[in-house]
């Protein structure tokens, strides 16, 4: 074999170990990435049906509910649509009505959001800027629905 034929040899095996380890990469860090989205963009269909995800808003108040032990439900809102939120776990201490949250978990076959994780802001001028940006959205969205049915 010539020195060439081994050198295209090599080139060839390092391009194919090379694409095998990319493809590994990519695949590792997209089964763990989880998205962002408001109530609004799950009641648009927009999050994945199968996938991880986060859905970020305000607990909406008197919607939670103690089921039995550490089972909880609560309705997340973005003040235009709701998500209603099924936990398992114990909550964390700053989780209130009417505050921010984040939870992260997965839509089940009955429109629920089954939260694996549930995270509350910090303080009481803290607000997840994600959360922040989907109600700002929603607020504006409703704004210009209002002045559209006024001009009606």
């Amino acid at each position: 074999m010539k020195a060439r034929h081994k050198r295209l040899g090599f080139i060839v095996f390092g391009m194919v170990a090379l694409s095998l380890a990319t493809w590994l990469v990519i695949n590792a860090l997209d089964n763990n990435l989880s998205y962002f989205f408001s109530p609004t963009e799950v009641s648009e269909n927009k999050a994945p049906k199968d996938h991880l995800f986060r859905l970020g808003g305000l607990v909406k108040p008197a919607s939670v509910k103690r089921l039995d032990g550490v089972d909880v439900e609560f309705v997340v809102t973005d003040n235009r649509n709701e998500v209603k939120v099924v936990y398992s776990g114990i909550l964390p201490d700053l989780f209130e009505e009417g505050q921010g949250v984040i939870t992260q978990g997965r839509m089940s076959a009955g429109g629920v959001f089954k939260a694996q994780e549930v995270l509350a802001k910090h303080d009481e001028n803290y607000m997840p800027p994600e959360v922040a940006d989907a109600l700002q959205q929603s607020h504006e969205a409703g704004v210009a629905e209002m002045a559209k049915e006024q001009d009606i």
